[in-house]
């Protein structure tokens, strides 16, 4: 990734983080790697009384000649996600009876307001 490109990326992952905290989750990992892929964001939620992880994909864009954020997750990169959820949750003992894949898109296209879009339970 070029250095303009992973600002504009990080820049939508922090924007993306603060629409979780606003939603009252907390995070608990962040760009976390391994060899198999990354996943953007992990955060803990309150569902009902009853703790979720969720594993949260995050696009950003800058125009829409390739769709938008969200349409360019596709069945292949919600399978993806589900594996290296798996492995997360086989190095961590954090316990929660649930777990959810979410995703948020940032469209920040010039001259325009902000949109994000968070899909929660993306399958």
């Amino acid at each position: 990734m070029t250095g303009l490109k992973q600002r504009r990326g990080a820049r939508g992952e922090e924007w993306a983080e603060q629409v979780l905290l606003d939603a009252g989750m907390v995070i608990i990992d962040r760009n976390w790697r391994c060899r198999n892929g990354e996943i953007d964001l992990i955060a803990l939620d309150e569902v009902e009384g009853e703790s979720v992880i969720v594993f949260c994909e995050v696009k950003y864009r800058t125009g829409t000649g390739y769709g938008t954020p969200l349409e360019s997750i596709t069945f292949e990169k919600v399978r993806r996600l589900r594996r290296l959820a798996g492995q997360w949750l086989s190095q961590h003992p954090l316990e929660a009876p649930a777990i959810r894949m979410d995703a948020i898109g940032v469209l920040d296209l010039r001259d325009q307001p902000l949109q994000i879009t968070h899909v929660r339970g993306i399958s």
